[in-house]
């Protein structure tokens, strides 16, 4: 359902005038295994590298992407999305939503994009 009203605020944001931002450009595609976060446009996930199970806690499950996008703005980006599909920020790249934990940690890749990784657990993991 989230990924639901996501993609409707996507389509709103496109016909509102003067709404150019993120939103019309932001989740044509979703992490494989976080299957309702966006994987922003100009990040190329490595699916090879994602792994998710079940647990009796809760889901488990990291991804990771890069792209040739500075840093600043891959975390803006996901400083300004995160909350709108319900996900409160604790911190830099930490956020809460129920009782999953999401983990979203943005670094230079040293050759002038960002390696990016993505982590939900249960909280108290």
């Amino acid at each position: 359902m989230t990924r639901v009203v996501f993609l409707c605020m996507i389509l709103l944001g496109a016909l509102l005038p003067g709404s150019g931002g993120f939103q019309a450009q932001a989740a044509e595609r979703f992490v494989s295994v976080i299957e309702d976060l966006p994987l922003m446009d100009g990040l190329r996930e490595n699916e090879n590298a994602a792994v998710a199970f079940e647990t009796a806690g809760g889901r488990i499950a990291e991804a990771e992407a890069r792209g040739g996008i500075a840093p600043a703005r891959v975390r803006g980006f996901y400083a300004q999305v995160l909350p709108q599909l319900g996900w409160t920020a604790l911190g830099e790249g930490l956020y809460r939503r129920e009782r999953e934990r999401l983990k979203v940690v943005v670094e230079s890749d040293g050759d002038g994009g960002t390696a990016v990784g993505f982590s939900v657990s249960p909280l108290g993991k």
